[in-house]
């Protein structure tokens, strides 16, 4: 007996230009001080690997701008669009970073993620990386407040 799936597959697509009003839509949607499209747009030109995670229909689930050092891989944004979350796709986006990076020599993951953001540090934790600082006044918060980062590594080998 053969199952039948109704879900449509998922597929991986770099990001180009074409897709930053898309991108920065669900940027906006996702975040108090989101990424502007010039910081999309350098990360394009920089050559960093930025990857979109699409439904069967085209439609962006998620996204990931990584950029490769000599031997670590250093993960700038990774979002999951909002009436996409709880599926999973936040995995599946690690799980492809994870994978180039390893395709890349690398032997370290590292992020930073707000320290607030309690959801993000828990899937983190869960897959693997640990928290080894904190930098201080890191991102832009409310009323020109700032808020720490708490930096984080995974080891790839």
């Amino acid at each position: 007996m053969s199952a039948v799936f109704d879900e449509p597959q998922q597929r991986f697509e770099p990001m180009s230009a074409s897709w930053l009003d898309t991108v920065l839509a669900v940027e906006q949607a996702s975040y108090t001080h989101p990424w502007t499209r010039r910081n999309f747009a350098d990360s394009l030109a920089s050559g960093y690997q930025c990857q979109m995670l699409l439904d069967g229909q085209g439609a962006l689930l998620g996204y990931f701008v990584a950029m490769k050092g000599v031997d670590e891989v250093h993960l700038l944004n990774i979002t999951v669009a909002p009436d996409a979350r709880g599926c999973g796709h936040g995995i599946t986006l690690l799980d492809a970073l994870s994978l180039w990076s390893r395709r890349q020599g690398a032997q370290w993951l590292w992020l930073e993620v707000r320290q607030s953001n309690a959801h993000a540090l828990r899937v983190y934790e869960r897959y693997g990386f640990r928290r080894v600082g904190l930098r201080k006044d890191y991102y832009p918060a409310a009323r020109n407040a700032r808020e720490h980062a708490v930096v984080m590594s995974r080891k790839l080998a």
